[in-house]
């Protein structure tokens, strides 16, 4: 059943989504997913700018939004390091459909955020000036991802990086040219890494940094039924990391596997009711740790479409929200996002 859209002309930047074409993996063998993750690609293997309009267009009000790297599009030859690069050209020219006001009043990708390998030290200097020059002013920042678990099972098929590679000298090194540049960082990493992230946003108070997805709570694996023992653990660090004034949080991310909640993949779809009540503790403890200024809602779409559809996901953000203030309700759907990104709206 399609809900009735709450507050529908609430301004809203969405800060965090992708954009890509998997059809290939249709062509698979039809094997059960092995991983939540692989529902992914089978229910939506196509999200570029029609299927994202569909979303955008759904009832809420979305003013514009911000491109979240995703492997997508990259470049089939040249440096591997150069690779990334195509994936920021590529939404680059969505961004510029969009603005012709062709396809309707939101800004998509009004803000790019690409990837860039960090270990490569000083040297991914060139590697950013490429992204810029491609991007142009939509070009806002990196995110590089750091998820980690020694358990595999955690991210499936998202393994892809060592343990504490926020520490290595090679990663700081490379992380001191993003403020040379202005640019911002994306911090996606798993719970049990927050002490990292926390040393990194310390040892660069100068460069803004934002943490996606609440930190990612983890429930599932060797973690599953393990959410309350570990929401202590998980808001002591939250309010650790809040005391670096550079550091944002996202609210979102948590219809992913990750926190393994009963609305992940459940048929019915849970209502957005079920979903707020879900994700309050975690959202209302980054509210509270980091204040409305400092605190944006995301959609992480297609990823949360694993557990609701775009507008029933902004109907639960804006349960969870519908006692705050009218001026923090701003800053959390709107004015953050706009100010951390640099969007000038």
């Amino acid at each position: 059943m399609t809900e009735a859209i709450i507050d529908p002309d609430l301004s809203i930047i969405d800060p965090h989504h992708h954009l890509w074409d998997r059809r290939p993996l249709h062509h698979l063998p039809p094997n059960p997913p092995t991983h939540a993750f692989e529902h992914i690609s089978h229910r939506k293997g196509l999200y570029l700018l029609d299927q994202l309009l569909e979303d955008t267009n759904s009832g809420h009000n979305i003013v514009a939004t911000v491109f979240l790297e995703c492997r997508s599009m990259y470049r089939a030859d040249g440096p591997n390091e150069l690779k990334p690069v195509g994936e920021t050209e590529f939404v680059n020219g969505i961004a510029a459909m969009s603005a012709s006001g062709v396809y309707g009043k939101t800004l998509v990708c009004a803000g790019i955020v690409g990837t860039a390998e960090l270990l490569l030290g000083a040297d991914v200097g060139r590697v950013l000036d490429a992204q810029m020059a491609a991007g142009g002013a939509r070009f806002k920042g990196i995110r590089r991802s750091t998820s980690y678990d020694a358990d595999t099972d955690v991210l499936g098929p998202l393994n892809r990086h060592a343990a504490g590679v926020m520490m290595e000298p090679k990663f700081r090194e490379g992380f001191a040219q993003l403020g040379k540049r202005g640019l911002s960082f994306d911090a996606w990493l798993l719970e049990p890494q927050l002490p990292e992230v926390i040393d990194l946003a310390r040892a660069f108070p100068g460069t803004p940094i934002v943490l996606d997805h609440v930190g990612t709570p983890l429930g599932l694996a060797s973690y599953k039924g393990k959410l309350p023992e570990r929401f202590g653990v998980w808001r002591e660090n939250i309010r650790e990391l809040a005391k670096s004034e550079n550091v944002c949080v996202k609210l979102g991310g948590l219809a992913m596997p990750f926190c393994n909640f009963p609305s992940m993949l459940s048929d019915p779809r849970a209502p957005s009711t079920q979903l707020a009540q879900e994700w309050r503790p975690y959202i209302e403890t980054c509210i509270e740790a980091f204040g409305p200024k400092r605190a944006m809602f995301e959609s992480n779409f297609p990823v949360d479409e694993l557990s609701c559809d775009y507008a029933t996901l902004w109907n639960a953000l804006k349960l969870i929200a519908k006692d705050a203030t009218a001026d923090d309700k701003h800053e959390l759907f709107f004015g953050t996002a706009n100010r951390f990104y640099q969007l000038g709206l």
